[in-house]
């Protein structure tokens, strides 16, 4: 096995046994939660972001999600994303234990987007939270931190997509100030709604 595949392997294993604790834990509030920034010469960070990733799109997308966007999938797109030379490359923040900081519970990935007619808005990717923890304000907390990032580059927009079923996200979302402004088929066959959100400048 090459040393990148056993990486990918150790990666993946950290991964599970993060996700059982996790779900052995009690949710105990955000007041037991920080956020770092990923240590991109860690395999495993990057796995439980890749992992995230593609739950998420299962969740959105079902099955179907699951068959298009294996984990293969995700590593690459989020290498892609990371890319330093892509003219905005992505961020990601990580929830993590505050007693521990690789135990992570969840993540978030923003990044700079172009509408059609060459607006810059500020965009919320992908945000996962472990089942175990979730209605504990994890999310809150990283939505209102990207909130912060896409503010401090100037943008006065944030929008994210999701399936129009996600209810839970979209009511997570209006809870914050936003609003469906947009609908549109995904290649999928999903119906997918847009969540904006006007930002003051920072």
């Amino acid at each position: 096995m090459s040393d990148h595949g056993h990486m990918q392997t150790v990666a993946t294993d950290r991964f599970r046994l993060t996700l059982s604790y996790n779900r052995a834990m009690t949710s105990t509030g955000t007041d037991s939660f920080v956020l770092r920034d990923p240590n991109e010469d860690d395999a495993a960070d990057l796995e439980w972001v890749a992992t995230g990733m593609h739950l998420t799109l299962v969740e959105v997308e079902g099955e179907k999600g699951r068959q298009e966007y294996p984990i293969a999938w995700t590593r690459t797109r989020l290498r892609e994303l990371l890319e330093p030379t892509r003219p905005h490359p992505a961020h990601v923040y990580l929830a993590v234990a505050k007693d521990d900081p690789t135990r992570i519970v969840g993540h978030t990935i923003l990044r700079i987007n172009a509408m059609p007619d060459g607006l810059l808005y500020g965009l919320v990717s992908t945000t996962y939270v472990d089942p175990a923890h979730r209605r504990s304000g994890i999310a809150d907390l990283l939505l209102e931190r990207g909130e912060a990032w896409i503010c401090e580059r100037g943008m006065l927009e944030a929008a994210t997509w999701t399936s129009a079923t996600n209810l839970r996200l979209v009511r997570l979302y209006e809870k914050h100030g936003y609003a469906v402004t947009e609908r549109a088929l995904h290649d999928s066959g999903t119906m997918m709604v847009r969540l904006t959100k006007a930002l003051e400048a920072a």
